[in-house]
């Protein structure tokens, strides 16, 4: 019995290693490929899919959308959940890496000669991948690719599933939609548009087409084609597959038919999201923005209005009244209501308690009422929250930020002066009067301070309630913890001085707090000079023995100094009506002092206005206060210097003559007024600096060339007709090179001093201070020339003599097998590095697709260098040359540059041995002679890599013998199926 259950174990054991022999990779059967098949689908493909599936489910929970914008279509749109679930992708990509690796079947299988070929036959013999599951690990990769973030090199997977399953429509229109998603994140719209209009030329299954409508709305949406995109987006919605992904799309369909104007639409959308039953706040945050979608129908205001204050009362909607608030400002806006409007507006700002993204875009709304309506003192600290708030990719930050800096310099001005006026109001007021509006003040500081205290008992009991693990105030528990409401907001999880928009947050925080501080040792002292001594001095015992002396008679004066500084502290207390007389000017000579306050803040809001803020109206009305009512003013014609000048931009002709004959008539022997009334003042206005980079460029040209004279001459034109022009610290510092071997060391370093002086942040500043330590440290001048402006001939070695000498400890390596760069070098303003950048990697991913080559963009001082490595060979290097002086797309660039192909040891001595010069000479002497052929490949297939474990004995016994059968032959046996 015994023997013949062995007998059966033998038998079976046998069958499974032939039927395992028999369906390997190498034969292409109707039984090898059922096994692979098989076996991809149910081992390394399943792990792999439970990887994706994980990765896709940490995506979702760790996602958190900004609503303040319109949503995008795909969760990796946002750039801050990319790294959720990364590491299940990354295993769902080795996984099929793995199973391509092993299961891959490239043999064609064997067709009988007497079989007739129909022409279903010929398209599979056309294929290039024969395992019928194997299509399914390709595109899982490409997915998981996609969903870590990684678009290029998902894109190059697409790109070459569509080239490997030409033969099945079905894949290669799958991976075109894939390839069409991976080109819109990429912002490659034109090549996106391509893949998608190939995709429709393919058999397209059912779902590849549903997801293809979310593929065309994202890209419609990108391009703001909001009409365009709608059928896709509400297809998509329809069929999207999981309920939170239908409700975000529903949500973003409200969105876009919102901004469409079709408030019937988008308020049924909304109400298909809600009725998703997503999370708390897509939820909470598609009934907010249905008020505002019916608030624009006539009468439906006041009843939003009214709902909106019903969800501020919730104790669910606490955390979330910056939004509720900001809704209902939205709303008195479009009504034309801004008194309502702001003061919603500021009750969010009040009730917010998150500090995220909702409350920078409120505090940005609040502060472009405010800057409309010119009340510059209310919209700078909105803008200032608002920037550490707002995430810097938003297409107006750059504005914002303008907008803030302006607010930083003109306030303090504008403060100023509306705080005197208001101090000599009150100053003319009767006694009674004035005691009257000190009491209000006072009486509202005192409410202000109570609100203060309550929000801080408020904000600690909060902290006692989330050290206990209670949500604070019995709240939704699927809402986020407050505690951690500044960091999911941001959705940077980086140390705190890496978050730029933390760090903002807490310098607010600071001059909240403390005010605006020197950044100094000791800063909470107010004395200093207690710390401030030198810790090497002795204890001087002396010193206090005589102060021990008169210890007594200090003691004695005290009470004396008590009663002076009891009267002193009411003064000192803003809850005094002392306080606030002690400020108020009754004198003539506090009043003076008040009107030059008055003065210099109106001549520096003027000048902001005009030049930074651009609002001529408001500065002619700031800087004609000043000229009309305070005719003392010390510095008056640079005050009607700078309304002519105001005009003149304006278009105001006949206020700027006036000005003119005004500053000729009190002013003649002033230089503005001389500048002005020089007849070629409106030509020298218009194209004065391109004249005088004009004349720099031949002065500096004529330095070089070691004509002195010119350079004495054109200095000379310089500092006559532009004194103040932009190029004068150049002009100065040109004209001591000319004489440096040649004037005296004094009369050096007294010209070099001026242009230190007058000009410290100049670019030439640095190198001027060198050589006046130089001087003045007794080093002569050296007799080589200095080549200011070469980049190609630019070298940080400091002398002739040093670089000589470092040549030859050091030299050029004429090595052509060790990794070479191509370089274009460029002077730096010379082109946009964004657009070439853009067009080099078009150009390596549309004509490279196994190999990748690495980019980087260096800038040092006026020269640019954009590098490319990757290529083993200066033979590699010189054949990607070739290709790209072939694009007539990267040629215009290539043109204002020079290219080097120089080796990673060569380049290392490029800028401080060796010039670019130096190398290009060394080039054409050792390099270029050398004969390359014409049609050497850079597109090689990749190496594949495996190991040991991967392989069965036998196979590896065929690996290490070296034998194997050609691919490219067909197998005696089998059957097509």
């Amino acid at each position: 019995m015994y023997i013949k259950r062995a007998l059966y174990i033998l038998l079976a054991l046998t069958v499974c290693v032939m039927a395992s022999v028999s369906c390997s990779t190498k034969k292409n059967t109707a039984a090898s490929r059922f096994w692979q098949s098989f076996n991809t689908r149910y081992n390394v493909y399943y792990n792999g899919s439970q990887a994706y599936i994980e990765g896709e489910k940490s995506k979702v929970q760790g996602h958190k959308d900004n609503y303040t914008e319109f949503l995008p279509v795909f969760l990796v749109g946002n750039e801050k959940s990319r790294t959720s679930g990364k590491s299940s992708f990354e295993t769902a990509i080795t996984k099929c890496q793995k199973a391509i690796a092993l299961h891959s079947i490239k043999r064609r299988p064997v067709v009988s000669a007497s079989k007739r070929k129909t022409p279903k036959m010929k398209a599979y013999l056309q294929r290039k991948e024969y395992n019928p599951f194997l299509k399914n690990a390709w595109l899982m990769m490409g997915r998981a690719q996609f969903e870590k973030g990684d678009f290029l090199e998902a894109a190059a997977t697409f790109s070459y599933i569509a080239r490997l399953y030409a033969a099945e429509p079905a894949v290669a229109a799958e991976a075109n939609q894939w390839l069409a998603r991976c080109y819109t994140q990429e912002k490659w719209y034109y090549d996106a548009e391509d893949a998608l209009k190939r995709m429709r030329r393919d058999t397209i299954q059912r779902a590849t087409l549903r997801e293809a409508d979310a593929t065309q709305a994202d890209l419609l949406l990108r391009q703001e084609r909001f009409e365009e995109a709608l059928p896709y987006l509400e297809r998509a919605a329809r069929y999207a597959k999981g309920s939170f992904r239908q409700a975000r799309l529903y949500y973003l369909l409200g969105q876009v038919q919102h901004h469409l104007g079709q408030s019937q639409q988008a308020y049924k959308s909304l109400q298909k999201c809600i009725r998703k039953s997503p999370p708390f706040e897509l939820s909470f945050n598609a009934r907010i923005l249905q008020t505002e979608v019916l608030a624009d129908q006539k009468g439906m205001g006041k009843k939003m209005i009214g709902k909106l204050r019903r969800m501020a009362r919730s104790d669910n909607n606490k955390e979330y009244l910056d939004q509720v608030y900001y809704a209902i400002g939205n709303i008195y806006l479009t009504q034309g209501d801004t008194a309502a409007a702001i003061a919603a507006y500021e009750k969010g700002r009040a009730g917010s308690t998150r500090n995220g993204i909702e409350k920078g875009v409120l505090l940005l709304r609040l502060g472009q009422v405010y800057w409309d309506q010119r009340r510059f003192d209310k919209a700078q600290p909105c803008y200032t929250e608002a920037i550490g708030l707002l995430d810097k990719t938003r297409e107006d930050y750059e504005e914002i930020t303008r907008r803030s800096k302006v607010l930083d310099k003109l306030v303090p001005y504008t403060s100023a002066v509306y705080l005197q006026d208001s101090l000599q109001a009150l100053s003319r007021m009767s006694e009674a009067d004035r005691n009257a509006a000190i009491d209000r003040v006072i009486e509202a500081l005192k409410k202000k301070e109570a609100e203060e205290r309550k929000a801080r008992r408020d904000s600690a009991a909060q902290a006692r309630a989330e050290e206990n693990g209670q949500a604070a105030g019995g709240g939704n528990m699927n809402k986020p913890n407050s505690s951690n409401a500044q960091q999911a907001a941001t959705g940077n999880k980086a140390w705190y001085f890496y978050n730029p928009m933390v760090v903002t947050q807490g310098k607010q925080d600071f001059v909240r707090l403390w005010g605006k501080r020197k950044n100094e040792d000791n800063w909470r002292r107010s004395n200093h000079t207690v710390v401030k001594m030198d810790d090497h001095e002795g204890f001087d015992y002396a010193a206090d023995d005589s102060l021990q002396n008169v210890s007594d008679s200090l003691r004695n004066a005290e009470t004396d100094e008590l009663q002076a500084e009891a009267a002193d502290s009411l003064q000192d207390d803003p809850h005094q009506r002392e306080y606030y007389l002690k400020q108020i000017p009754f004198t003539d000579e506090a009043r003076a002092a008040s009107d030059a306050i008055i003065m210099d803040g109106l001549y520096n809001a003027g000048v902001i206005e005009k030049d930074d803020l651009e609002d001529f109206p408001l500065a002619a009305s700031t800087l004609e206060r000043l000229t009309t009512h305070y005719p003392t003013y010390e510095h008056m014609a640079d005050a009607w210097y700078q309304l002519f000048l105001l005009y003149s931009r304006w278009g105001r002709t006949d206020k700027a003559e006036e000005a003119k004959a005004y500053m000729a008539q009190h002013f003649a022997d002033d230089e503005r007024t001389k500048l002005i009334n020089d007849p070629d003042f409106e030509y020298n206005a218009r194209y004065g600096k391109l004249i005088e980079d004009s004349l720099y460029t031949a002065t500096y040209n004529a330095y070089r060339q070691r004509n002195v004279q010119m350079v004495d001459h054109n200095y000379a034109v310089s500092t006559d007709k532009y004194p103040n022009g932009i190029n004068r610290p150049k002009f100065m510092f040109v004209h001591v090179l000319a004489h440096l071997n040649t004037s005296a060391t004094k009369d050096l370093t007294d010209e070099l001093r001026q242009l230190l002086q007058k000009y410290p942040d100049s670019d030439v500043s640095e190198m001027a201070g060198m050589i006046v330590k130089g001087l003045e440290s007794g080093r002569k001048p050296g007799t080589g020339t200095f080549d200011l402006g070469s980049l190609w001939d630019r070298r940080t070695a400091s002398a002739d003599s040093v670089a000589t000498d470092a040549a030859k400890a050091r030299k050029f390596t004429p090595e052509r097998n060790t990794p070479f760069v191509f370089v274009l070098a460029y002077p730096t303003d010379s082109v946009q590095t964004n657009a070439l950048l853009y067009e080099m990697a078009h150009f390596n991913f549309t004509t490279f697709v196994v190999r990748g080559f690495d980019m980087e963009v260096s800038h040092e001082k006026g020269l640019s260098q954009l590098c490319i490595s990757g290529f083993n060979s200066f033979d590699e290097a010189h054949a990607y040359a070739s290709r790209v002086f072939k694009d007539k797309n990267l040629v215009p660039y290539l043109r204002k540059g020079r290219v080097m192909l120089i080796s990673k040891q060569n380049l290392e001595l490029i800028g401080t041995t060796f010039s670019i010069n130096d190398y290009q000479k060394f080039y054409d002497s050792t390099f270029a002679p050398v004969k390359l052929p014409a049609d050497l490949p850079l597109e090689m297939a990749p190496v594949e890599q495996h190991y040991e474990d991967e392989y069965t004995p036998e196979q590896l016994e065929r690996i290490n013998s070296g034998s194997g059968s050609d691919d490219n032959t067909t197998d005696d046996g089998g059957e097509w199926y």
